[in-house]
Protein backbone atom coordinates (compact mmCIF):
# COMPACT_ATOMS: atom_id res chain seq x y z
CA UNK A 1 0.00 0.00 0.00
CA UNK A 2 1.32 3.45 -0.93
CA UNK A 3 2.23 5.62 2.04
CA UNK A 4 -0.12 8.61 2.03
CA UNK A 5 1.52 12.00 2.54
CA UNK A 6 0.20 15.53 2.76
CA UNK A 7 1.69 18.95 3.42
CA UNK A 8 1.00 22.06 5.42
CA UNK A 9 2.31 24.82 3.17
CA UNK A 10 2.16 28.33 4.64
CA UNK A 11 3.47 31.23 2.57
CA UNK A 12 5.45 33.87 4.50
CA UNK A 13 3.87 36.73 2.56
CA UNK A 14 1.82 37.53 5.64
CA UNK A 15 0.69 36.16 8.99
CA UNK A 16 -1.67 33.22 9.38
CA UNK A 17 -5.26 34.31 9.95
CA UNK A 18 -8.36 32.39 10.98
CA UNK A 19 -9.13 31.32 7.40
CA UNK A 20 -5.66 29.86 6.89
CA UNK A 21 -5.84 28.17 10.29
CA UNK A 22 -9.15 26.49 9.47
CA UNK A 23 -7.71 25.03 6.25
CA UNK A 24 -4.63 23.75 8.06
CA UNK A 25 -6.79 22.28 10.81
CA UNK A 26 -8.92 20.32 8.33
CA UNK A 27 -5.75 19.08 6.61
CA UNK A 28 -4.31 18.05 9.97
CA UNK A 29 -7.52 16.27 11.03
CA UNK A 30 -7.57 14.28 7.78
CA UNK A 31 -3.90 13.37 8.13
CA UNK A 32 -4.11 12.23 11.73
CA UNK A 33 -7.43 10.42 11.24
CA UNK A 34 -6.22 8.54 8.16
CA UNK A 35 -2.60 7.90 9.09
CA UNK A 36 -1.05 10.24 6.50
CA UNK A 37 2.43 11.59 7.13
CA UNK A 38 2.57 15.39 7.18
CA UNK A 39 5.32 17.60 5.79
CA UNK A 40 5.70 21.28 6.65
CA UNK A 41 6.77 23.24 3.55
CA UNK A 42 7.42 26.98 3.55
CA UNK A 43 6.37 28.37 0.15
CA UNK A 44 8.72 31.35 0.07
CA UNK A 45 9.28 32.01 -3.63
CA UNK A 46 7.32 35.27 -3.93
CA UNK A 47 10.40 37.35 -3.05
CA UNK A 48 9.04 40.94 -3.06
CA UNK A 49 6.05 39.96 -0.91
CA UNK A 50 7.94 37.86 1.66
CA UNK A 51 7.71 39.36 5.15
CA UNK A 52 10.76 39.11 7.40
CA UNK A 53 10.11 36.67 10.21
CA UNK A 54 6.78 35.49 8.78
CA UNK A 55 7.92 31.87 8.34
CA UNK A 56 9.01 31.59 11.97
CA UNK A 57 5.79 33.27 13.04
CA UNK A 58 3.71 30.77 11.06
CA UNK A 59 5.51 27.87 12.74
CA UNK A 60 4.92 29.41 16.16
CA UNK A 61 1.23 30.00 15.39
CA UNK A 62 0.67 26.42 14.21
CA UNK A 63 2.34 25.03 17.32
CA UNK A 64 0.36 27.41 19.55
CA UNK A 65 -2.84 26.07 18.01
CA UNK A 66 -1.67 22.51 18.74
CA UNK A 67 -0.79 21.32 15.23
CA UNK A 68 2.32 19.28 14.51
CA UNK A 69 3.99 17.59 11.54
CA UNK A 70 6.25 14.63 10.83
CA UNK A 71 8.85 16.23 8.54
CA UNK A 72 10.25 19.64 7.74
CA UNK A 73 10.20 22.53 7.51
CA UNK A 74 11.46 22.52 3.94
CA UNK A 75 11.87 25.88 2.21
CA UNK A 76 11.06 26.22 -1.48
CA UNK A 77 13.76 28.88 -1.84
CA UNK A 78 16.38 26.15 -1.36
CA UNK A 79 15.09 24.11 -4.30
CA UNK A 80 15.70 26.33 -7.33
CA UNK A 81 17.86 23.77 -9.22
CA UNK A 82 14.91 21.35 -9.24
CA UNK A 83 12.60 23.99 -10.72
CA UNK A 84 15.17 25.11 -13.29
CA UNK A 85 15.55 21.51 -14.47
CA UNK A 86 11.79 21.10 -14.90
CA UNK A 87 11.43 24.40 -16.77
CA UNK A 88 14.34 23.46 -19.05
CA UNK A 89 12.70 20.15 -19.87
CA UNK A 90 9.38 21.77 -20.73
CA UNK A 91 11.07 24.33 -23.00
CA UNK A 92 13.13 21.64 -24.75
CA UNK A 93 10.02 19.51 -25.30
CA UNK A 94 8.15 22.46 -26.80
CA UNK A 95 5.66 22.56 -23.92
CA UNK A 96 6.77 26.03 -22.83
CA UNK A 97 7.98 29.22 -24.47
CA UNK A 98 9.48 32.65 -23.82
CA UNK A 99 7.06 35.50 -23.17
CA UNK A 100 7.99 39.20 -22.98
CA UNK A 101 4.48 40.61 -22.52
CA UNK A 102 3.94 42.87 -19.53
CA UNK A 103 0.84 42.57 -17.37
CA UNK A 104 -0.51 45.86 -18.69
CA UNK A 105 -0.01 44.75 -22.29
CA UNK A 106 -2.01 41.61 -21.62
CA UNK A 107 -4.81 43.56 -19.96
CA UNK A 108 -4.93 46.02 -22.87
CA UNK A 109 -4.83 43.41 -25.60
CA UNK A 110 -8.07 43.74 -27.57
CA UNK A 111 -8.11 40.01 -28.15
CA UNK A 112 -7.64 39.02 -24.52
CA UNK A 113 -10.65 37.21 -23.07
CA UNK A 114 -11.31 37.47 -19.36
CA UNK A 115 -11.78 34.83 -16.69
CA UNK A 116 -14.76 34.77 -14.33
CA UNK A 117 -12.77 36.76 -11.74
CA UNK A 118 -12.17 39.54 -14.28
CA UNK A 119 -8.49 38.80 -14.87
CA UNK A 120 -7.27 38.71 -18.47
CA UNK A 121 -6.60 35.33 -20.03
CA UNK A 122 -3.28 35.40 -21.88
CA UNK A 123 -4.09 35.64 -25.60
CA UNK A 124 -1.01 33.70 -26.77
CA UNK A 125 0.86 36.71 -28.18
CA UNK A 126 4.32 35.16 -27.76
CA UNK A 127 3.49 31.55 -28.52
CA UNK A 128 5.65 30.66 -31.53
CA UNK A 129 7.06 34.20 -31.71
CA UNK A 130 10.67 33.46 -30.67
CA UNK A 131 12.98 30.60 -31.56
CA UNK A 132 14.88 30.63 -28.25
CA UNK A 133 14.93 32.41 -24.90
CA UNK A 134 17.93 34.42 -26.07
CA UNK A 135 16.09 35.36 -29.24
CA UNK A 136 13.25 36.71 -27.10
CA UNK A 137 15.68 38.71 -24.97
CA UNK A 138 17.52 40.11 -27.98
CA UNK A 139 14.43 41.11 -29.95
CA UNK A 140 12.53 42.66 -27.06
CA UNK A 141 15.32 44.01 -24.87
CA UNK A 142 13.49 42.42 -21.94
CA UNK A 143 14.22 39.33 -19.84
CA UNK A 144 11.54 36.80 -20.78
CA UNK A 145 9.21 34.89 -18.51
CA UNK A 146 8.38 31.28 -19.44
CA UNK A 147 4.79 30.24 -20.14
CA UNK A 148 3.33 26.76 -20.37
CA UNK A 149 1.57 26.12 -23.69
CA UNK A 150 -1.82 24.82 -22.56
CA UNK A 151 -3.17 22.12 -24.90
CA UNK A 152 -6.70 22.39 -26.20
CA UNK A 153 -8.34 19.62 -24.22
CA UNK A 154 -10.90 19.19 -21.48
CA UNK A 155 -10.08 17.95 -18.01
CA UNK A 156 -12.28 16.43 -15.32
CA UNK A 157 -11.18 16.92 -11.71
CA UNK A 158 -12.44 14.49 -9.07
CA UNK A 159 -12.43 16.35 -5.77
CA UNK A 160 -12.97 14.56 -2.46
CA UNK A 161 -15.33 17.26 -1.16
CA UNK A 162 -16.66 19.15 -4.17
CA UNK A 163 -17.14 16.17 -6.46
CA UNK A 164 -16.56 16.41 -10.20
CA UNK A 165 -15.42 19.65 -11.83
CA UNK A 166 -14.88 20.09 -15.57
CA UNK A 167 -12.40 22.51 -17.13
CA UNK A 168 -11.33 23.61 -20.57
CA UNK A 169 -7.95 25.07 -19.51
CA UNK A 170 -7.06 26.57 -22.90
CA UNK A 171 -10.27 28.58 -23.11
CA UNK A 172 -10.87 29.26 -19.42
CA UNK A 173 -7.33 29.75 -18.11
CA UNK A 174 -4.92 30.25 -21.02
CA UNK A 175 -1.15 29.77 -21.18
CA UNK A 176 0.27 30.45 -17.71
CA UNK A 177 3.63 31.51 -16.32
CA UNK A 178 5.87 28.76 -14.91
CA UNK A 179 8.99 30.91 -14.45
CA UNK A 180 9.09 34.64 -13.88
CA UNK A 181 11.37 36.97 -15.83
CA UNK A 182 13.90 36.94 -12.97
CA UNK A 183 14.18 33.16 -13.27
CA UNK A 184 12.16 32.38 -10.15
CA UNK A 185 9.78 29.46 -10.50
CA UNK A 186 6.10 30.39 -10.38
CA UNK A 187 3.69 28.76 -7.92
CA UNK A 188 2.11 26.34 -10.40
CA UNK A 189 5.45 24.82 -11.45
CA UNK A 190 7.08 24.80 -8.02
CA UNK A 191 4.19 23.10 -6.27
CA UNK A 192 4.08 20.30 -8.85
CA UNK A 193 7.82 19.66 -8.68
CA UNK A 194 7.80 19.71 -4.90
CA UNK A 195 4.72 17.56 -4.44
CA UNK A 196 6.10 14.97 -6.87
CA UNK A 197 9.61 14.95 -5.36
CA UNK A 198 8.27 14.83 -1.80
CA UNK A 199 5.79 12.04 -2.45
CA UNK A 200 2.71 14.12 -1.67
CA UNK A 201 -0.40 12.06 -2.38
CA UNK A 202 -3.05 14.24 -0.68
CA UNK A 203 -3.50 17.97 -1.31
CA UNK A 204 -5.96 19.79 0.96
CA UNK A 205 -6.41 23.52 0.28
CA UNK A 206 -8.93 26.33 -0.19
CA UNK A 207 -11.28 26.25 -3.17
CA UNK A 208 -9.83 29.53 -4.40
CA UNK A 209 -7.09 27.26 -5.77
CA UNK A 210 -9.48 24.91 -7.57
CA UNK A 211 -8.58 26.36 -10.97
CA UNK A 212 -4.90 25.71 -10.19
CA UNK A 213 -5.64 21.99 -10.26
CA UNK A 214 -6.08 21.60 -14.05
CA UNK A 215 -2.92 23.65 -14.60
CA UNK A 216 -0.99 21.42 -12.24
CA UNK A 217 -2.38 18.21 -13.71
CA UNK A 218 -1.25 19.34 -17.17
CA UNK A 219 2.24 19.95 -15.78
CA UNK A 220 2.33 16.48 -14.20
CA UNK A 221 1.54 14.98 -17.60
CA UNK A 222 4.04 17.15 -19.49
CA UNK A 223 6.80 16.26 -17.00
CA UNK A 224 6.11 12.53 -17.33
CA UNK A 225 4.74 12.26 -13.79
CA UNK A 226 1.08 11.46 -14.40
CA UNK A 227 1.38 8.53 -12.00
CA UNK A 228 2.16 10.98 -9.17
CA UNK A 229 -0.92 13.21 -9.45
CA UNK A 230 -2.28 13.58 -5.91
CA UNK A 231 -5.84 13.35 -4.66
CA UNK A 232 -7.36 16.82 -4.18
CA UNK A 233 -9.70 18.15 -1.50
CA UNK A 234 -10.75 21.80 -1.91
CA UNK A 235 -12.42 23.52 1.02
CA UNK A 236 -14.91 26.41 0.89
CA UNK A 237 -13.23 29.52 2.23
CA UNK A 238 -13.75 31.69 5.25
CA UNK A 239 -15.03 34.99 3.86
CA UNK A 240 -15.94 38.43 5.18
CA UNK A 241 -19.41 40.01 5.19
CA UNK A 242 -18.67 41.41 1.72
CA UNK A 243 -18.34 37.92 0.26
CA UNK A 244 -14.59 38.22 -0.34
CA UNK A 245 -12.09 35.87 1.27
CA UNK A 246 -10.89 36.87 4.71
CA UNK A 247 -8.08 39.43 4.54
CA UNK A 248 -6.70 42.63 6.12
CA UNK A 249 -9.61 44.66 4.76
CA UNK A 250 -11.90 42.83 7.18
CA UNK A 251 -9.86 43.64 10.27
CA UNK A 252 -7.12 41.88 12.20
CA UNK A 253 -7.85 38.14 12.35
CA UNK A 254 -4.22 37.02 12.61
CA UNK A 255 -3.52 34.24 15.07
CA UNK A 256 -0.57 36.26 16.40
CA UNK A 257 -2.90 39.19 17.15
CA UNK A 258 -5.21 36.99 19.20
CA UNK A 259 -2.20 35.61 21.05
CA UNK A 260 -1.00 39.11 21.91
CA UNK A 261 -4.47 40.01 23.20
CA UNK A 262 -4.45 37.02 25.52
CA UNK A 263 -7.05 34.93 23.71
CA UNK A 264 -6.40 31.29 24.66
CA UNK A 265 -5.67 28.80 21.91
CA UNK A 266 -8.57 26.64 23.14
CA UNK A 267 -11.04 29.45 22.38
CA UNK A 268 -9.67 29.83 18.83
CA UNK A 269 -9.72 26.08 18.39
CA UNK A 270 -13.36 25.87 19.49
CA UNK A 271 -14.34 28.45 16.85
CA UNK A 272 -12.36 26.68 14.12
CA UNK A 273 -13.77 23.29 15.11
CA UNK A 274 -17.27 24.64 14.62
CA UNK A 275 -16.27 25.73 11.14
CA UNK A 276 -15.13 22.14 10.55
CA UNK A 277 -18.57 20.74 11.33
CA UNK A 278 -17.74 19.68 14.91
CA UNK A 279 -20.24 20.44 17.65
CA UNK A 280 -18.89 22.88 20.29
CA UNK A 281 -17.34 21.27 23.36
CA UNK A 282 -15.97 23.52 26.10
CA UNK A 283 -13.95 20.63 27.53
CA UNK A 284 -11.63 20.36 24.51
CA UNK A 285 -8.05 21.47 24.96
CA UNK A 286 -6.09 20.16 21.97
CA UNK A 287 -6.79 19.37 18.31
CA UNK A 288 -5.93 15.76 19.15
CA UNK A 289 -9.07 15.64 21.32
CA UNK A 290 -11.18 16.22 18.21
CA UNK A 291 -9.66 13.83 15.70
CA UNK A 292 -12.25 11.13 16.30
CA UNK A 293 -15.10 13.64 15.99
CA UNK A 294 -14.10 15.05 12.61
CA UNK A 295 -15.83 13.78 9.47
CA UNK A 296 -15.19 15.23 6.03
CA UNK A 297 -18.83 14.54 5.19
CA UNK A 298 -19.87 16.94 7.97
CA UNK A 299 -17.75 19.82 6.68
CA UNK A 300 -19.92 22.73 5.46
CA UNK A 301 -20.15 22.88 1.65
CA UNK A 302 -20.61 26.64 1.72
CA UNK A 303 -18.22 29.48 2.64
CA UNK A 304 -17.99 30.43 6.29
CA UNK A 305 -18.99 34.09 6.75
CA UNK A 306 -17.04 35.77 9.54
CA UNK A 307 -17.62 39.33 10.69
CA UNK A 308 -14.63 40.61 12.70
CA UNK A 309 -16.79 43.53 13.87
CA UNK A 310 -18.71 40.95 15.93
CA UNK A 311 -15.67 38.83 16.77
CA UNK A 312 -16.70 36.23 19.37
CA UNK A 313 -13.05 35.62 20.27
CA UNK A 314 -12.80 39.09 21.79
CA UNK A 315 -15.91 38.86 23.92
CA UNK A 316 -15.49 38.33 27.64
Amino acid sequence: MTLQRTRLAPSPTGALHLGNARTFLVNWFLARRNGWRTLLRIEDLDGPRIKAGAADQAIEDLRWLGLDWDEGPVEQSSRRPHYDKAVGRLVTQGNAYACVCSRSEIELAASAPHAEDGSAIYPGTCRGRFSTLEDARRQSGRPPAIRFAVPNQSLVIHDQLLGEARFNPAGELGDFVIAKNDGTAAYQLAVVVDDADMGITQVVRGDDLLDSTPRQILLYHALGMADRIPTYTHLPLVIGPDGRRLAKRHGDTRLSAYRRRGVPATKVLELLAGWCGIEPDPTLSLPADLIGRFELASLPRHPIVYDPARDPLLKD
